[in-house]
């Protein structure tokens, strides 16, 4: 692994103290073995097919759909293609993986870190929570014949901690604030880590543009964009009416990116109730509608309406008990650069660096070449290799 470019290293004052994930650690996982992967504002994995780069970001969001609460089953669906290549089973023929993250905040930098069994049974077998050197919560499994882990969390008052059985199959820091009580100081301590690590893992929106799914006119309602952006029409209706400023920076960038003339960004309201998006090309010449445009330019306006819009506007599970203030949204970019020219590609890292200087929102993707954004201001591109 090289690091072929650095923004501000995740910890620095500069740094927004929202919480945000500023390590991911691939122990064992996939391809990866002892990997361990900072993140700045803009993190970029670049390499070739099976380098390992998408995994990476499978990971991450996995780690996010737990903190929300999810299943084990439900986020690995097929756990044993998680565990190592050529990882033999123990002898109670067990085989298994790694991962955990670390998530800067107000109460400093948290480590999380999960050691998971695929087989025989898919469970979490051990989970650590740790905060300046000291263990926060452990889990561990006691007896295999039980669909529960033995759980300690920190105290420190008349009992220095706590144990109690936890279900192995949920992410036990998502379960502290409804087991803890916060009447000590230790208590308390825990909570706020746990709390800090949730609202970090939570507050991700993974994006995935289909092209083959954004051309056709859509209904009007629903105006959250979804994983696929395939209602991005609706979703510029809702930013060209009540976000002028953010869509007047979108259309710019589909001036930048777009083939032709590009005067502006519209929508259209049709006689069947459904919205379709047209870039105005000005005089003469006729408004083409988006579903005209050629994939790399509905990949490059979908993931430039995501940059530009936020938690808001995006189909995901917020966290609304934590003010919007103290959260930072990470979107994930699996192919970032899919379809893409070098001028988007370009365009759309400076976009990214652009907006995630301020801390509320990070990036992290993935490039199938890291030509177009290496030494990009802002912009860290972690090279996986062939």
């Amino acid at each position: 692994m090289t690091v072929l470019s650095r923004a501000t290293a995740p910890g620095s004052p500069a740094e927004h103290r929202a919480p945000t994930v500023t390590e991911l650690r691939l122990s064992a996982y996939k391809s990866h073995r002892g990997a361990v992967f900072p993140l700045g504002p803009v993190t970029l994995f670049s390499g070739a097919s099976g380098s390992g780069k998408s995994s990476v970001l499978h990971m991450y969001e996995a780690l996010a759909r737990l903190g929300g609460g999810a299943a084990l089953g439900a986020v690995f669906p097929d756990a044993a293609g998680c565990v190592p290549e050529r990882a033999g089973p123990d002898r109670q023929g067990r085989r298994g993986f790694r991962i955990g993250c670390t998530v800067d905040g107000p109460v400093g930098p948290v480590r999380l870190d999960l050691a998971v069994q695929a087989e025989p049974e898919l469970r979490i077998v051990g989970e650590r929570l740790t905060c300046d050197g000291q263990t926060l919560l452990t889990t561990a499994l006691v007896d295999p014949g039980r669909s529960t882990v033995q759980a300690a969390w920190h105290t420190a008052g008349t009992v220095p901690v706590t144990r109690a059985p936890l279900p192995d199959d949920r992410l036990g820091t998502a379960l502290l604030p409804l087991r803890v009580a916060g009447t000590t100081a230790g208590q308390l301590r825990v909570l706020a880590a746990a709390e800090q690590v949730v609202v970090a893992l939570r507050s991700v929106f993974a994006c995935d543009p289909q092209p083959s799914r954004m051309r056709e006119p859509v209904a009007m309602g629903d105006a959250r964009l979804r994983r696929g952006c395939d209602n991005l029409a609706e979703v510029l209706r809702r930013t060209h009416t009540q976000c002028t400023k953010r869509h007047a920076r979108l259309a710019a960038m589909a001036r930048s990116g777009c083939a032709g003339p590009v005067e502006a960004l519209t929508v259209e309201e049709l006689a069947d109730g459904k919205v379709r998006a047209l870039l105005g090309r000005g005089g003469a010449l006729r408004a083409t509608p988006l579903g005209r445009l050629g994939d790399g330019e509905l990949r490059y306006l979908a993931l430039a309406l995501v940059l530009l819009t936020g938690p808001g506007v995006l189909a995901m599970d917020t966290v609304a008990e934590v003010p919007s203030a103290m959260q930072a949204l990470t979107v994930l970019a699996d192919g970032f650069d899919r379809s893409l020219d070098g001028t988007q590609t370009r365009e759309l890292a400076a976009l990214a660096a652009a907006i995630c200087a301020d801390g509320h929102i990070r990036l992290v993707g993935t490039v199938a070449d890291g030509a177009y954004t290496r030494g990009a201001d802002g912009v860290t591109v972690v090279d996986l290799g062939p």
